[in-house]
């Protein structure tokens, strides 16, 4: 599979994680990942969208990359740091360790972007 990269851009509402969590599923079988492996980008998509709205900005802009057996998802961050987002009410160790769980890497870049990958356990995907 040649690498395909969609990109959304939704109002940094919570009440929009449905959306994002369901394309990012959609993605994840497009790229031939598994059951298991579609449900955890589904869980990393839904805790990256609400980290990203956290961290306040206007709206949150989400680019997919997809490749064959993997999807990485990278978040723009808003402008609040650590503290403002703890302050916020949002638990900042619980989503690093959801994230850990669930994804082969995720980092916070130099550019403020959360950056997430997924890669299959099996190639094959819901097929295998």
């Amino acid at each position: 599979m040649e690498e395909k990269i969609v990109s959304l851009s939704v109002p940094a509402e919570t009440g929009y994680a449905r959306s994002v969590r369901m394309l990012a599923a959609n993605l994840a079988v497009v790229s031939g990942l598994g059951i298991d492996d579609v449900e955890d980008v589904r869980m990393a998509a839904e805790e990256g969208f609400v980290y990203s709205c956290a961290t306040g900005p206007d709206r949150c802009d989400i680019s997919f990359t997809l490749g064959q057996g993997e999807v990485a998802i990278d978040f723009g961050l808003g402008d609040a740091k650590d503290e403002q987002v703890e302050a916020a009410g949002f638990d900042i160790s619980m989503a690093e360790l959801l994230l850990s769980a669930v994804c082969d890497d995720f980092v916070i870049t130099d550019e403020d972007t959360l950056h997430l990958v997924k890669k299959a356990s099996e190639l094959g995907g819901a097929d295998a």
